[in-house]
């Protein structure tokens, strides 16, 4: 049986890279913290132990820290600002 884990949705502009993330969607509290939890190998992408904090994630790609999760989605081009308009 596939245990499945609630996870949130978070809007981004890509590239965003692992660190980053972890840190927008809550799952760590300041960057460094999320530094560690990837360096400690407690990030899992896709179900993936992942310390490289630069790797790029892609729509639909699922970031677990712990039992909290969040799913990469991109953010709608009508509300991305554009500089100069």
């Amino acid at each position: 049986m596939v245990e499945r884990v609630k996870h949130s949705c978070v809007d981004v502009i890509l590239p965003i890279t692992v660190g980053q993330f972890v840190k927008l969607a809550g799952l760590a509290v300041t960057g460094g913290d999320a530094k560690q939890l990837v360096a400690m190998g407690s990030v899992r992408v896709n179900g993936e132990v992942e310390r490289r904090r630069g790797r790029k994630l892609a729509p639909g790609d699922i970031v677990n820290v712990g039992d909290a999760a969040a799913a990469v989605a991109l953010k709608p081009l009508e509300s991305r600002f554009v500089p100069g308009e």
